[in-house]
């Protein structure tokens, strides 16, 4: 078992590219860290590797030292184009891929290899004609990569050395497992390449990925006495939901010009718990799925930079970034997953450093705290939420933050980033014909365009005459009278009332139209009179329908009458409907 950062393994022990040597001890790196003294003499000698630690051990500098031996001391292979890469590394995020390649650079700023970073959300063409232009090692998220990859002309994998899988068992939660499968049997056969795969817990299927796609791999598990880093102090508080915020907003307030981190489990209250922070007096960024990605690498850069002193995020962060200072991570919401509790306490406390981990178990989500205690093997202490915590401290004023506010204020609120992303999202929904259903707000209410009325209604379009069965005269005052062509004359002309005769029913029984069934009752419901008697007699029963009476000025109150009243008999009909046949 190791709990310490480093060991008194040196790096200068390992029989390294020169080159790669000057570039690490450059960077700042002499001794290693236990998961890296324990996986190079086995990745530099060419086998492959599942290795587990926990999360701020140095995995991703243990990768990259195997990577970049490999490509500087041995020959590509004979079948490889100018333009193929060598080597793949693959990572569930964008800003874990980011942040991959940000320290790759640190290593390999003059060692002539070309590094590629493929990623969604930004810069399609522009990263097309970088992996045309030829790299010799793609840094990526899997699903930009397989869009690049079915172009067959943009990048190929059949001469590809060594490949990386970081964070493979977020890849699982994620859904990426077909797409891993998917690139790795499109490179050499796992005998002629080498695979590494490292995560800060292997599961089951992880360990069968593993299996089945490695050339016998060497499982390295770095053992610890407690699941969780040593050095994080955890708290737990139960606050009802009306009290998380107020208790939030406390908790900061009484550790001010803390470097913080709150997770939270969904988009919507990313926005809502920001809001409220930034209500509060504090400069805050948001990390979450919907904000666009070249945001997202602006606030996380001014976080790194201490421009902001909160990053309210999603799970999205919780996986591999390293961020220098952050001594207290929140979670505002407990996990659905009892290992994203353990990714993201790792926020704090990295490489031998001190943090505070403190969670809420509210009503929504303390089903979820027996698990990760579970998990992690220990319970976590528990604080009373007291009257005193709901009130806030008063701030004192932060002269460094209003100083960068003049700087790089504007753009960065809370309401101007969602601003933003509600325009892109209405953008993208017009630019794909609406496909949310109007939810910018157009297309709602009555209808518009050349069709419609004045009014937003649409004219209604005079009724034409039925047909006229044969042997039947047209009333001589019908024929002379004018089309309706007024929607309330048309409605007047539909309608019967008091003074005109009932409009003859058409009836389907039994398959066949009947013509003359009787129409009024005593009852006004059409079921009263002739009930019980013959068909026969009911149709000889029918009187004939006499001339329509001409419509005068007096229509509009016609129609209204009529119209109520046909209403009432149709009411009165559907209670007193007598069944349709007997049982």
């Amino acid at each position: 078992m190791s709990d310490k950062p480093l060991t008194d393994i040196t790096f200068s022990s390992f029989e390294l590219h020169p080159a790669l040597q000057a570039g690490l001890e450059g960077a700042g790196f002499t001794r290693c860290t236990p998961i890296q003294a324990l996986t190079l003499p086995i990745t530099l000698a060419g086998r492959d590797v599942a290795g587990q630690a926990q999360t701020g051990t140095g995995k991703t500098l243990a990768f990259l030292v195997t990577v970049i031996h490999r490509l500087l001391s041995k020959p590509a292979l004979a079948e490889r184009k100018p333009e193929d890469p060598r080597a793949l590394i693959l990572a569930p995020t964008r800003e874990l891929a980011i942040q991959i390649h940000k320290d790759a650079m640190k290593l390999a700023p003059e060692l002539g290899l070309k590094f590629a970073l493929v990623y969604g959300g930004v810069d399609y063409d522009k990263q097309r004609q970088m992996l045309q232009d030829g790299a010799d090692v793609i840094i990526a998220t899997p699903g930009r990569l397989i869009d690049y990859v079915k172009q067959h002309k943009v990048v190929s994998l059949h001469a590809c050395e060594v490949c990386v899988l970081d964070e493979a068992d977020r890849m699982f939660d994620l859904g990426f497992i077909k797409d891993i499968r998917f690139l790795l049997r499109r490179m050499p056969i796992r005998t002629e390449r080498q695979t590494l795969l490292f995560s800060a817990t292997l599961s089951h299927r992880v360990l069968e990925l593993a299996y089945e796609h490695m050339n016998e791999p060497e499982k390295i598990v770095v053992e610890t006495e407690t699941i969780t880093a040593a050095r994080v102090r955890q708290r737990l508080y139960y606050p009802s939901d009306e009290e998380k915020l107020p208790l939030l907003i406390g908790l900061l307030s009484r550790s001010e010009g803390a470097r913080t981190m709150v997770f939270v489990n969904t988009k919507a209250f990313v926005e809502r718990v920001a809001r409220s922070l930034e209500r509060a007096g504090y400069r805050v960024g948001v990390l979450s799925g919907d904000v666009p990605q070249k945001k997202r690498e602006s606030l996380l850069k001014k976080f790194q930079a201490g421009q902001l002193e909160i990053l309210v995020a999603t799970d999205v962060a919780a996986r591999g970034l390293h961020i220098d200072g952050v001594s207290h991570v929140y979670n505002y919401d407990l996990p659905f997953d009892a290992e994203d509790y353990v990714h993201r306490i790792g926020r704090t406390a990295r490489l031998g450093a001190e943090g505070d981990a403190i969670s809420f178990a509210c009503e929504r989500y303390a089903m979820g705290l027996p698990d990760i205690e579970a998990y992690i093997e220990q319970k976590i202490p528990s604080e009373p939420v007291t009257p005193e915590l709901l009130v806030p401290l008063p701030r004192q004023p932060r002269p460094d933050l209003a100083a960068n506010a003049g700087d790089d204020g504007d753009g960065d609120s809370i309401g101007e980033i969602y601003r933003e992303v509600r325009e892109a999202r209405a953008a993208e929904d017009a630019r794909r014909g609406g496909g949310r259903g109007g939810r910018s707000g157009e297309g709602r209410g009555p209808r518009s365009g050349a069709r419609a009325g004045e009014g937003g209604e649409r004219p209604r379009r005079p009724r034409t005459p039925r047909p006229k069965p044969e042997g039947e005269a047209v009333p001589a005052a019908a024929a002379a009278a004018p089309p309706v062509v007024d929607a309330a004359g048309a409605v007047a002309a539909a309608t019967p009332d008091e003074s005109r005769p009932p409009r003859k029913r058409r009836r389907r029984r039994r398959g066949q139209r009947v013509e003359g069934a009787p129409e009024v009752a005593a009852n006004g419901n059409g079921h009263g009179e002739g009930r019980g008697q013959p068909r026969e007699a009911k149709a000889a029963a029918k009187p004939p329908r006499a001339q329509a009476a001409p419509r005068g000025g007096d229509a509009p109150a016609a129609s209204e009458s009529s119209l109520l009243s046909r209403i009432g008999a149709r009411l009165r009909k559907l209670v007193t409907r007598a069944p349709q046949s007997q049982h």
